[in-house]
């Protein structure tokens, strides 16, 4: 059974890819924004999602075994104490109220670099932000018919 294996390969092993997600998690997580391949960023994003959803459990666990657990579950994936230090003692206040969706991608086309591979700005999110809205669809239009053919 092929469960769960669903996911962006980005052309290297999967130790390699496990540590470039985890560097790329640490550096978002320390500085709020990173940019990287739009590739690597839609691979990053549901990686940080689900460590940040660690964090909010861990901030209403009742027990402090269940905080230690879910600190050290997070920690196996993003392997940088510091960053985990700072998304679970205060950057979790930040996401306390917001359902999901930590994380926003900005698609910032390709920069001159040799392999001309698309890029992207991703940032984390605040609980406050509140997006931004749909553009509402002008009012269709009623179709006139066709007349018929003689």
């Amino acid at each position: 059974m092929r469960h769960n294996k669903h996911h962006a390969s980005l052309g290297v092993t999967r130790e390699h890819r496990a540590a470039m997600l985890s560097n790329m998690a640490a550096s978002l997580i320390e500085h709020g924004k990173i940019q990287t391949t739009l590739t690597k960023a839609k691979a990053l994003r549901p990686f940080i999602e689900k460590v940040i959803t660690k964090a909010k459990k861990a901030s209403v666990a009742t027990e402090k075994k269940d905080a230690l657990h879910l600190r050290r579950m997070a920690l196996k994936d993003v392997r940088n104490e510091s960053a985990i230090a700072l998304l679970f003692n205060e950057k979790v206040k930040e996401f306390a109220n917001r359902p999901g969706g930590y994380t926003r991608i900005y698609k910032l086309g390709t920069l001159g670099r040799n392999d001309a591979a698309e890029m992207a700005q991703v940032e984390l999110i605040k609980a406050d932000d509140p997006g931004y809205k749909k553009a509402k669809k002008p009012a269709a239009v009623a179709k006139v018919e066709a007349a018929p053919a003689a």
